[in-house]
Formats: C-alpha cells, structure tokens, sequence
C-alpha cells in the first residue's frame, strides 16, 4: 500500500508533522536515516562525549575556503533533538516583523504571532513545557498557561537569580521540556548536549513521536536515507530514492512528501534531486534553495569567584532577555542570554587548550551562561554541492551586535559579584541551530515555501524543519518549527486529507 504521506526525518518538524497527522488514519511513513539512540555507558560519559566525539558521526562538509570539517549534526531517530538543551522557547512578537539590527534590517514573516499562537500553545502541550508567566520583560502573549511549573533552581543558581536582579536585571524561568527525576534517575549529569537515551528529555522521539507511533497507520523506518527526490511531468513528486542496508530502492510517493531532514541536509537533498526540468534542483525556481543559511552567533560565558564553589548538577533553569530587544547603541537588539547545563571539568578540558588540572578548578566555581544573537539572512550565505559533497559557506552577520552583548554581560557579572568572567565563541563546528535555507513568503520569486510550508513548486511538497523560518531571531528555534508543524498538519487536513 502507498502511503499517502512520506516524511524525510524525525526531528522536531517531521516527528510533530506525523504526530499531528496521525489520527486522520491517513498511511503515514516516515523515513530516517539513523537509527535508535541505543543506553550506553558514554551516554552520560562528558569524557566520551565531549573529548572523544563518541557520537559525532564520521562525515566532513567543506566550509566556504573548500576546507573540510566535521560539523557535528546527528543521525538517529529525534535527529538532533536527542542531544539539544529541551529549551522551548517562542520568537518574540516584535521577530515577525522587520527589525532593525546593528548589521541590517530583518525581512520580516508573510504571517504574524497571533497567527502562530495558538500553535505554539499546542506546541508547549506536546512536548510538556515547563515554565512560568510573567517574569520575562519581553513575553509575547500567551493565550494559556504552560502545561507544568518551572524547574527549580539550584541553590548556586537561586543566588544567581538574586545578583542579577542585583544589578538591574529581570531573570525569568527557561522554558524546558524536561521530566527532572527521570533525568536525573539516570545519572546526576546536565542534559544540555547530553543524548537522551530514556524518557528525560521531551525530545522528537519520546514526545512526539512515541505519540505518532501509537497509530497503527505510521510506521517509521529507520535505515533509510532519501537520497534523491524525483519529479513527476505534472510537477508532483512522484518518488524518492533511498539508500537502506546498502542497498537503492525507490519509494513511491502516491501522496504528500514532507522533507524534514534539518536545514543543511533538506536544502542538500533538493539541489541533489536536479533533473532536466528541474536544473537548478527541486523547489528552486526561485534559486533561494540553499541561500540564507543562519546560525546564531554564540559564545559561552563562565563567571566565577575563586571562593565560591558551584555544585549545581544541571543549572539550566533561567534566562535574561533584558537586551533582546535593545542594547545597541541606536536601541538595537543585542540578544538573548541563557544559562547552559553545567560545565564539568572534562568538558571545559575538552573545548578548550586549558591544562585539565585548571579546567577542573574553573568548572568547580563557574556558574556557565550561554550568550546568542540573531545571525541575519544573507542569498551569499549557503548550503551548495560540489563534487556530492555538501559546502556551507556560512557567512556570519551581526556580529557586532554579539561582541557588545558579551561585553555587557560580562561588566552585568562582574557588577553582581563574579571578579573572573571569561567568554568564547563557538565556531562553525558547532551546529547551533541552523536555519533559513528553504524560507518561507508570499512570493515565490524569492522564497521556496508559502505560509504553510508548502512547496511554491511541488504542490505535494511540504518542508517541515528549520529551512523554513525567514530569520533566526536570537533563541532557540525547537518551538517554532514543532508550532509550524501543528499549523501546516492543519492545512493539510483541511485541504488534502479532509474527504
């Protein structure tokens, strides 16, 4: 039996699209490359993870130069979210219209947040949000409450709380998909960059899909790599070709296809798929595949005091957004400051050329923050093939806005009595949240999706993960990709599945 729905990936967008699909009793079939995340002892190893890359898969893109690199993405069932920081956050209102930044001005979104509203309140159902209202000056409104409270905050962290509310600031609580004493049941460990092997993390796999799986009509099979799209005369995609225990098969697509395999790889199998009608790749008619590739600019900061330790095991529990809309020198947005999991020694050991012996003494009394800004789209910056292999030339904007975020926070630290605050980027090793390069618009000359994350070419092509979104705004994306899902699950119903 053909299905009428394939999807490409389960990570948050294909997971949340087949979670929402599921009980129309439409034959659903999503396809992954990887496959289960299996328990292991490295999973809550920082040694194995961060210093030998256990689970960093053996592949290499070129950067811009042509000079390959590892890029750190993962390949199983959840997709990256098996590994992210279960912050579910919503873009700020003001992040759908045209802002003004110190590197340029945004383009803003052919749809606005009280459009995705109520999506993101499903959204934050799903995947069990924990938070609190009322606390974040920038808040956009919510037309509910969170499913659950907050988590609490370690005593080290508590006294955080209380030294930057010290020194002007207004920290509120992180919203976060996490189930604590199941976490914690498994290792007393941070779950930030740590795989989530069991049922702690609200990630793809145990959120979402576990629910599209309880559906006799999904089947998820994994092993599977799309490795070609093929286009019927009719414009439809007719096909896709996969790779699956070494072997090429072509899986019909009688209905819709929904590409969600994350922003570099969807915009990679699309260039891949070009054919005689279709030069240029699939969905590109616009040539904006591959283009506006962003990736927040981001630096962790650790502020400590020689006497003080911190023993917090998780820390991940609050965020500041004081400058999300502000800062710069014109009012310019700077961006949005979060705590990270907690840094032990053999991770700051790992990222880094400090002496382990040192490294241990900093991790002991550092408390870890996470400084992000929004990297601006730019047609320059992009995904391309060459030779078969993926290059992403990744050309970094606003970073301006980032040196004078960093610098704030670390003189705001310092202020609320941390003497030592040190700051480094992150590079392009480090995939943090990748996006833009399939946008979405109203007009098809220069986007690749419409408002419903349908295809300006294919009319049965949906793309369903982070190419879509037009800006990165300055927080993590999970949230807006699950709430696009729940929006383009609706419009299909309505338009392909209702007979």
């Amino acid at each position: 039996m053909r299905p009428d729905m394939l999807i490409i990936g389960s990570g948050i967008g294909g997971a949340t699209l087949a979670a929402a699909l599921a009980p129309s009793g439409r034959r659903i079939v999503i396809l992954e490359r990887g496959r289960y995340l299996p328990d292991s002892p490295e999973a809550r190893d920082a040694q194995a993870i961060f210093a030998c890359g256990h689970y960093r898969p053996a592949e290499e893109w070129l950067d811009g130069e042509g000079r390959p690199f590892n890029p750190g993405n993962y390949y199983y069932v959840g997709g990256n979210s098996k590994f992210f920081g279960a912050v579910f956050l919503r873009y700020r209102a003001e992040d759908f219209r045209p802002l003004r930044h110190i590197g340029g001005t945004t383009p803003g979104w052919p749809i606005g947040y009280d459009e995705l509203e109520p999506f993101y309140q499903a959204a934050e159902a799903l995947y069990q949000v924990r938070g609190a209202l009322g606390q974040d000056p920038t808040e956009p409104h919510h037309s509910g409450r969170y499913p659950h409270p907050p988590l609490p905050d370690e005593p080290a962290i508590a006294d955080l709380r209380r030294r930057l509310q010290s020194v002007g600031l207004h920290p509120a609580a992180l919203p976060l998909g996490v189930d604590l004493p199941q976490w914690l049941a498994a290792g007393a460990t941070p779950w930030d960059a740590f795989p989530n092997t069991g049922a702690g993390k609200m990630d793809a796999e145990s959120a979402a899909l576990a629910r599209a799986l309880a559906h006799p009509n999904v089947t998820l099979l994994t092993g599977h790599r799309a490795t070609r799209l093929i286009a019927g005369e009719d414009g439809r995609i007719a096909a896709v070709e996969v790779e699956a225990e070494g072997r090429r098969e072509t899986v019909a697509a009688a209905g819709l296809v929904a590409l969600a395999a994350g922003a570099v790889q969807s915009a990679a199998l699309l260039l891949g798929s070009a054919d005689a009608r279709h030069p240029g790749g699939l969905a590109n008619a616009s040539d904006q595949v591959g283009r506006n590739f962003m990736n927040h600019n981001c630096s962790a900061v650790l502020a400590l005091h020689p006497l003080r330790r911190n023993p917090s095991v998780y820390q991940k529990t609050l965020m500041v957004n004081d400058f999300y809309l502000t800062g710069g020198p014109g009012g310019e947005p700077l961006g949005n400051i979060q705590l990270l999991g907690k840094i032990s020694g053999p991770i700051l050991a790992a990222s880094s050329s400090l002496p382990r012996g040192l490294a241990h003494w900093i991790a002991a009394r550092s408390v870890d923050l996470y400084a992000m800004s929004e990297d601006l789209p730019n047609p320059e910056s992009r995904v391309s093939l060459k030779g078969g292999r993926i290059v992403l030339d990744w050309k970094r904007s606003n970073w301006r806005a980032h040196e004078l975020l960093v610098a704030r926070l670390k003189r705001l630290l310092r202020r609320a009595g941390y003497p030592v605050v040190l700051s480094r980027p992150f590079d392009r090793r480090t995939p943090s949240h990748q996006c833009g390069t399939a946008r979405m618009g109203a007009d098809p000359r220069g986007s690749v999706v419409d408002a419903f994350c349908r295809s300006h070419d294919h009319r049965n092509l949906f793309i369903a993960d982070a190419s879509v979104l037009p800006t990165s705004a300055a927080v993590n994306p999970a949230l807006t990709v699950a709430a696009l899902s729940l929006r383009a699950a609706r419009h299909i119903r309505e338009t392909e599945f209702a007979a």
